[in-house]
C-alpha cells in the first residue's frame, strides 16, 4: 500500500520530468486533481484516468474540497496495488490537498512517494526574466484574498498563483490596494508555459475587470515604484546606528529622545486639527521614525525587538477583540465596549496576582499632559463606580469650586482650588463625551483667529496704547466676522 503524487507541470508535456513520465508509463490508474489542465490531452493512451472535479461542485468552499479529495487518495492508497494522484505542476507548489495527504498519510502509517516536476513558477521565471533567488516572493490567491492586508513586502516582487476567476481576482485586488496603489502596473499572466502563453500589462484597478481568468492565470506584482516596506525602513535607521552610521543618531538613548517623541506625537494632532491629509502622512512618518529609533536601541540593549513590540501589541488587540477574532457574539457598540472593559479588568486582575495590589490608577502615564491626565483617572474611578448619579451632580461641582476660588485665601489655595476646577471642568467633558483637549485646542485657534482680526483692524496702532473699551470694540466687531 503505497500513495504516489506525480506532478504534471505548468502545462506542456515535454515540460513533464522523465520520472513523472516514467511512472506515468508504467501505472495502469491514474486519480487527478482536475482534468482541466494541457498536460491531461497528452498522458498514455492506455491509463484509465479518474477525475476528482466532482468534488469541485458538490463542497461549498475550496478548503472542503481539498478535504474531501485527499480523504479519497488515502482511501485509495490504501489497497494493495495503492494510487497514483496526478497534480498540476509540482506537488508541493501551491496544492493544498498535497499537504493535506502527507499530513493524513502520516497519521494512517501510509508511504508517500513524491515525484518530482516543473511548477508553474518555473516558466513565468523565463517570461519575466527574473531570479527567483533576488528577493521573489510566492503566494496563493486564496491566501491574500482571505487577508484584510497583504502580508507582502512591497519593496520586492510577488507572484501570487492560482488566480481561479474572477470573484478570486476581485478579492485579491481589494486585499492588494490596501497596500499597493489602485494604478500599480501588474501582469496577468496566462497559460504561461504552454503554446497559448498571453501576459497582459494592466493597472492594478482593472485586475478583476477581465473575462478570461481561469485556473491557469497567475499574477506578477511589481515592488513599489519607490521603497515603503516597513521593514525597509527598520533597515535604514539599524543603518543609521551602524559604526558607520551617523553620530548623532548613534548617541541617542530612550531618554535623549523623550521631547522628540513628545513634539512629534504634538505635530500629528496639529496635522489633525488642521485636517490637512499631506501633513498628516509627513507627521505620522516623523513619529514613526521615533518609534522604531526607540525600538531599534532597543535591540542594541538587548531589551527587545520590533517584533517583540508588534507580537505584544497584535495579541492584545486580538485578545481584546474575541467578537472578531474568536467566537464571541456582540448585538452592537454596548456589547463591544463591555467586552473590552471586562477583558482590561481580568488583565488587571492578573498584574495585581502577580505584583500584588494595584490601584486602577496604575497604568496612566505621569508625564501625560494635565488635562489628557485628568481626563483618564476620573475614567478609572467612574468604571469602578465612583462617579456621579448624573451629569447634574458634576456641573453643581463646577459652579462650586468656581465659588471657593472666589473664597480662597493666598496663592496657594486659589492654585489649588484653580486646580479642582478644572479637573471638574475635564469630569463635565467625560460625561458630555467631549474631547477636553480638543476642546481646549478649538478654542485657543478661535482665540488665535480673533485676536489676530483685533490686530488687523487696529491698523498698524500699538495695542498697549488703545484702552480697553477700544480694544473690546474691535474684539467685538472680530466675533461678529466670524473669526
Amino acid at each position: 500500500m503505497a500513495i504516489t503524487i506525480v506532478g504534471l507541470g505548468p502545462g506542456d508535456a515535454l515540460q513533464i520530468t522523465r520520472e513523472a513520465w516514467q511512472v506515468l508509463t508504467m501505472a495502469d490508474e491514474v486519480c487527478l486533481r482536475t482534468e482541466h489542465h494541457p498536460t491531461v490531452k497528452d498522458l498514455p493512451d492506455h491509463l484509465t484516468l479518474r477525475a476528482f472535479d466532482y468534488f469541485y461542485e458538490q463542497a461549498q468552499s475550496f478548503d472542503e474540497v481539498y478535504d474531501n479529495i485527499a480523504t479519497e487518495v488515502i482511501r485509495l492508497g490504501q489497497r494493495p496495488q495503492g494510487v497514483v494522484y496526478a497534480v498540476p505542476g509540482h506537488p508541493l507548489v501551491g496544492e493544498a490537498t498535497v499537504t493535506r495527504i502527507l499530513k493524513l498519510a502520516e497519521q494512517a502509517g501510509l508511504l508517500v512517494r513524491i515525484i518530482n516536476s516543473a511548477s508553474f513558477i518555473t516558466p513565468i521565471l523565463v517570461s519575466l526574466g527574473i531570479d527567483a533567488l533576488n528577493g521573489l516572493q510566492m503566494a496563493d490567491a486564496m491566501d491574500i484574498a482571505a487577508q484584510s492586508h497583504p502580508l507582502l513586502n512591497p519593496d520586492v516582487p510577488v507572484i501570487i498563483g492560482q488566480l481561479y476567476s474572477r470573484q478570486i481576482a476581485s478579492e485579491v485586488k481589494l486585499t492588494l490596494m490596501n497596500q499597493y496603489p489602485d494604478d500599480h502596473p501588474v501582469r496577468l499572466m496566462h497559460a504561461v508555459g504552454t503554446d497559448q502563453e498571453r501576459v497582459e500589462i494592466l493597472p492594478l484597478y482593472e485586475l478583476d475587470r477581465r473575462d478570461d481568468v481561469s485556473h491557469l492565470t497567475s499574477l506578477y506584482v511589481p515592488p513599489l515604484a519607490r521603497p515603503g516596506a516597513f521593514e525597509t525602513f527598520q533597515d535604514t535607521i539599524a543603518h543609521l546606528r551602524a559604526p558607520d552610521g551617523c553620530p548623532w543618531d548613534r548617541e541617542q538613548t530612550h531618554q535623549s529622545l523623550r521631547r522628540n517623541l513628545l513634539e512629534e506625537a504634538y505635530e500629528v494632532l496639529d496635522a489633525l486639527d488642521v485636517d490637512d491629509a499631506d501633513a498628516l502622512r509627513e507627521e505620522l512618518g516623523d513619529l514613526l521614525l521615533q518609534i522604531v529609533l526607540h525600538s531599534q536601541i532597543a535591540v542594541e540593549e538587548g531589551e527587545f525587538s520590533m517584533s517583540d513590540v508588534i507580537a505584544s501589541i497584535d495579541a492584545k488587540i486580538k485578545r481584546r477583540h474575541p467578537h472578531v477574532f474568536g467566537d464571541t457574539q456582540v448585538s452592537g457598540v454596548g456589547d463591544v465596549i463591555a467586552n473590552w472593559e471586562a477583558i482590561k479588568r481580568g488583565e488587571r486582575a492578573d498584574a495585581k496576582r502577580g505584583n500584588g495590589n494595584k490601584s486602577a490608577l496604575d497604568g496612566v502615564p505621569r508625564d501625560l499632559p494635565a488635562l489628557a491626565q485628568a481626563e483618564a483617572y476620573s475614567d478609572r474611578a467612574s468604571r469602578v463606580g465612583f462617579d456621579w448619579p448624573s451629569v447634574d451632580g458634576v456641573l453643581d461641582k463646577v459652579a462650586e469650586e468656581a465659588r471657593e476660588i472666589q473664597a480662597a485665601n493666598g496663592p496657594e489655595e486659589r492654585a489649588e482650588e484653580l486646580g479642582d476646577l478644572l479637573f471638574a471642568l475635564v469630569n463635565a467633558a467625560r460625561w458630555m463625551k467631549i474631547d477636553p483637549e480638543a476642546a481646549l485646542r478649538a478654542a485657543n485657534a478661535k482665540f488665535a483667529a480673533r485676536f489676530r482680526e483685533v490686530e488687523a483692524r487696529a491698523q498698524s496702532r500699538d495695542l498697549k496704547e488703545m484702552s480697553l473699551s477700544e480694544l473690546d470694540g474691535l474684539w467685538e466687531s472680530a466675533k461678529h466676522s466670524g473669526r
